[in-house]
């Protein structure tokens, strides 16, 4: 998964590389260093 550290804050869908299941990613970001990550699944 590429995650681009261009933007502060960051929530959208992507489905699973493994089993194709929605899941929500949240990644925050401060002075392009990753401050906070979340995965939840949708199903």
């Amino acid at each position: 998964m590429l995650i681009d550290n261009s933007t502060s804050n960051q929530s959208y869908i992507e489905d699973c590389e493994v089993c194709c299941n929605p899941i929500q990613i949240s990644v925050q970001f401060s002075s392009s260093e990753m401050i906070g990550f979340q995965a939840d699944n949708l199903e």
